[in-house]
């Protein structure tokens, strides 16, 4: 989802469709930073899905930060955007092209002291 805010309404909208892709009796527990639209009370979280806190300040421990530095390096720095929907479209094409390269995402991803199972 390219999403044009971070807020609790961005997140709540996630949340919901994230939890329509889980399968019938399966839990997910999704890994977050402690942004305040990830921690509200309002955020009304899906019955099948956890959140589970990074400890605050510590990207290092966030794959998602690792990621986007890869996308913004690799296919949207340098460059200038005619307006707002060139960037929606320019970010969903790079996220395109990333995912079709063979374990890209679980090398940057992953970490030496984790364990990934199949």
């Amino acid at each position: 989802m390219v999403l044009p805010d971070k807020d609790t309404n961005a997140m709540r909208l996630f949340l919901r469709e994230f939890a329509k892709t889980i399968p019938n009796g399966r839990h997910a527990v999704l890994v977050a930073d402690q942004a305040s639209w990830h921690k509200t009370p309002k955020l009304k979280v899906p019955s099948n899905i956890s959140l589970v806190f990074l400890p605050p300040y510590s990207p290092e421990l966030n794959p998602i930060e690792q990621l986007w530095r890869q996308l913004k390096h690799t296919w949207l720095a340098n460059r200038c955007f005619k307006d707002y929907n060139d960037v929606l479209d320019s970010a969903a094409q790079a996220w395109r092209e990333f995912v079709q390269i063979p374990g890209a995402i679980k090398k940057l991803c992953s970490r030496s002291w984790t364990i990934l199972a199949s």
